[in-house]
């Protein structure tokens, strides 16, 4: 299985507790094993990490308070923990993948479809968060061992979906780390406020963000970097890898890796191909490709960017509800759910 549901409730500081010591006897031997904290460490200590603290602190009060439980979940240091938050927007490059795609069929229904792609020690080590907080819109989320939810793929019970795609960028900027900004959108109640959100907030570093809502017709795709928020409507059909690829983003400077680009490719074929018919079938199988050297389903120990998909999820977005499936890299799901309506 590709991931182990789990439940979670409580304030802010409470239900980060849970995610630390959900995440602590997986931890230690995670980071041991981790190139990209190898890579952070000389970081720690560093005046631009406690400006990033400062930054994501006084934007974003409640999740600090998260980030404050998690610490304590784990036993570490808090500033180890931010540290590891702060991967994405202090190192060019760090293991976190992943392919999305978007669909709307012909009844309306919308469709988000994500292969989460990260380091393969993590491989039926993560889990499924069903969280519910006292002051906010719960959420289910995938969810990395130590790591707030949000930046991978989530919808929250007010019927907001997320998903998240690494954007190697190359600029380095003060401003409120990039998986603080992705946790801050699941607590949103609608796409307005989420891109809201995006435009308003500072950023250390990049993210694209495909967005949906059940109380929305619209599919967004938003490339979020320091300076630079591009938000475009996606129509009917879309595809997305890890670098940028909007008109007004993609002239940045930015790391295009040979991974990321043969996937963007080829899921822009796939989806191009697809017809007014096509539906969720046609999406999944998308997700689950192994066409090429360097596929869209990505399992080989020998992956150039040390990145293997861990979970597939596929949204389903009506007018009224959402729905998630899990799948563990075969057409089958492990877990299927109502996102909207609260746990029995």
């Amino acid at each position: 299985m590709a991931c182990k549901y789990v439940r979670i409730a409580g304030n802010r500081r409470q239900v980060g507790l849970a995610l630390g010591k959900l995440a602590r006897p997986v931890m230690g031997s995670y980071l041991k094993q981790s190139g990209t904290w190898e890579a952070l460490r000389p970081w720690r200590g560093h005046p631009f990490v406690d400006e990033l603290a400062q930054q994501a602190e006084a934007a974003l009060p409640q999740i600090w308070k998260e980030l404050d439980g998690l610490a304590e979940g784990l036993r570490m240091p808090i500033k180890d923990v931010l540290l590891w938050h702060c991967r994405g927007d202090l190192l060019h490059s760090s293991t976190d993948g992943c392919t999305s795609a978007a669909l709307r069929t012909a009844d309306g229904t919308r469709w988000i479809g994500h292969n989460e792609d990260g380091d393969p020690y993590l491989y039926g080590r993560c889990h499924l968060v069903d969280v519910a907080l006292d002051d906010a819109p719960g959420y289910l989320s995938f969810y990395y061992p130590g790591s707030l939810p949000g930046h991978t793929f989530a919808a929250n019970r007010a019927g907001l979906v997320q998903t998240i795609n690494n954007l190697r960028n190359k600029q380095r900027h003060a401003g409120v780390p990039r998986m603080f900004v992705a946790r801050a959108v699941l607590d949103c109640a609608t796409l307005d406020e989420a891109v809201a959100l995006l435009r308003d907030l500072p950023h250390a570093g990049g993210f694209h963000h495909t967005l949906g809502a059940a109380s929305d017709a619209r599919l967004l795709s938003a490339e979020v970097t320091p300076g630079s928020v591009s938000v475009l409507d996606i129509g009917r059909r879309y595809g997305h890898a890890n670098h940028m690829v909007h008109a007004a983003t993609r002239g940045q400077a930015q790391i295009i890796t040979d991974s990321s680009r043969a996937r963007q490719n080829r899921i822009e074929g796939l989806v191009d191909a697809w017809l007014p018919e096509s539906g969720s079938a046609d999406m999944l199988a998308a997700l689950l490709d192994t066409e090429g050297k360097l596929p869209i389903l990505r399992t080989a120990k020998d992956d150039p960017d040390d990145e293997n998909t861990l979970a597939t999820a596929m949204f389903e977005i009506t007018d009224d509800a959402v729905a998630l499936r899990v799948y563990d890299r075969k057409a089958r799901p492990d877990i299927a759910l109502d996102v909207m309506s609260d746990p029995e």
